[in-house]
């Protein structure tokens, strides 16, 4: 990691494992971690809670906030777990950051990541969203991209040793 000065969005569809792999990550490289889902307005929160997608609309407030996060920790580097699912939602993260933001895309097939929406208790996002999620989703051609068919420890290690 140049400098150490990076901030790393570990992106991926609802159920990548984003949070798990973010919070390790962040660990291993001594860095804050913040997850993008406590950012969200309670708006949003409660469209998701009822089986709504969201839109890009209601997205774009969301994602600025993240951008200033990012904007805020550039210095000292953060990795941020955000879905990032489309092109331009990339482009608002990346807003002012230059060359100090990398992209990890948490890749997996939908029966994998549908089975573990399926045993997760006590998140807004159901597995009813997941099919929007991927017909949303636009994989990035520049990032680091990690099958999450891997051990969350051997997931990290590909990460670390790409960065």
């Amino acid at each position: 990691m140049p400098n150490g000065k990076t901030v790393i969005v570990v992106m991926g569809v609802s159920g990548s494992g984003k949070t798990k792999i973010g919070k390790l990550l962040a660990k291993k490289l001594s860095i804050p971690f913040y997850d993008g889902d406590d950012f969200h307005p309670q708006e949003n929160i409660k469209k998701m809670s009822s089986g709504q997608p969201l839109n890009d609309a209601d997205r774009k407030g969301w994602l600025v906030q993240l951008n200033k996060l990012a904007l805020e920790n550039r210095e000292k580097g953060a990795i941020i777990a955000c879905s990032s699912l489309k092109k331009n939602y990339r482009s608002l993260l990346r807003a002012g950051m230059g060359d100090g933001m990398v992209f990890v895309y948490l890749e997996g097939s939908f029966d994998l990541i549908k089975s573990r929406l399926d045993s997760r208790k006590g998140h807004f996002m159901s597995s009813a969203l997941l099919k929007s999620q991927f017909d949303t989703l636009e994989p990035p051609s520049k990032a680091i991209t990690v099958s999450i068919e891997e051990t969350p420890a051997n997931i990290v290690k590909k990460i670390i040793k790409q960065l």
